[in-house]
């Protein structure tokens, strides 16, 4: 399971810049809570198209968010937003279970393991059409939905509107982190990058108690990247990525 230095880029040379030109047309906004600065981008499921890339045409990883805005172009098409969605081994094949357009590349991984990834409950983020749903794995497994798109991560960050048991308020541990949480009638997904190094329980507790989320699913730290072309924001990194979601409009 990949883990990079990314930290130490982004205290050496910061994110993308502030918002510098955000719009009422924006999925993502900025918002400061509890002395720690989130971005978080908004999906209406009910009139956005939002989907999951790994790999191009030739079967490489896009890996960067140039490479997938530059394919979608080419068809008329580009990205409003994107992050990463999912740990990843060293060839940027996902950790976890993995659905694109239909096909399952990864079956579900249900069992404790080492990392992030491991600390049950974790969960899947499944992607149908007209809703998003974020579902612990165990759950996901007994409920067997028809996704279309569909990225296994852990830990959830909340679950059924409680944090996590693991996480400890006074914990040492931060990083840049991100995730996604979901509506309980599907038909919202907010799509979340802390700007500062947050601890697991200052990032869920703004989905919990901030955004008001029953469900809640961390995608990772360290690598944790933002494309945001309305807010003049795409973040760099020293290694390719895995797995990234974003919502395609026309050009």
């Amino acid at each position: 399971m990949i883990r990079t230095l990314a930290l130490l880029f982004f205290c050496a040379v910061g994110l993308s810049g502030p918002a510098l030109a955000q719009t009422d047309e924006s999925p993502c906004r900025d918002v400061n809570y509890q002395s720690a600065s989130f971005t978080v981008c908004t999906v209406d499921m009910t009139g956005d198209r939002l989907d999951l890339f790994l790999y191009d045409a030739a079967g490489k990883p896009y890996g960067h968010f140039t490479s997938l805005d530059r394919m979608l172009l080419a068809k008329d098409k580009k990205l409003a937003f994107a992050m990463n969605a999912g740990m990843y081994h060293e060839n940027r094949a996902p950790v976890g279970h993995y659905i694109e357009n239909g096909t399952e590349l990864k079956r579900v991984i249900p069992n404790a393991g080492p990392g992030n990834f491991g600390l049950l409950p974790n969960g899947v983020l499944c992607i149908r059409k007209g809703r998003a749903d974020v579902i612990e794995t165990l759950r996901y497994l007994d409920d067997q939905p028809a996704c279309t798109h569909a990225t296994q991560s852990g830990p959830m960050l909340v679950i059924d509107g409680e944090l996590h048991p693991r996480f400890l308020p006074d914990s040492d541990s931060r990083y840049i982190r991100n995730g996604v949480g979901t509506s309980r009638d599907g038909k919202t997904a907010d799509f979340v990058i802390s700007n500062v190094p947050v601890t697991f329980h200052a990032f869920a507790s703004f989905f919990r108690d901030y955004l008001k989320l029953p469900q809640a699913l961390y995608f990772d730290g360290n690598i944790s990247r933002l494309y945001a072309p309305n807010l003049n924001r795409s973040d760099f990194g020293f290694t390719t990525l895995g797995p990234i979601i974003g919502v395609v409009t026309d050009k």
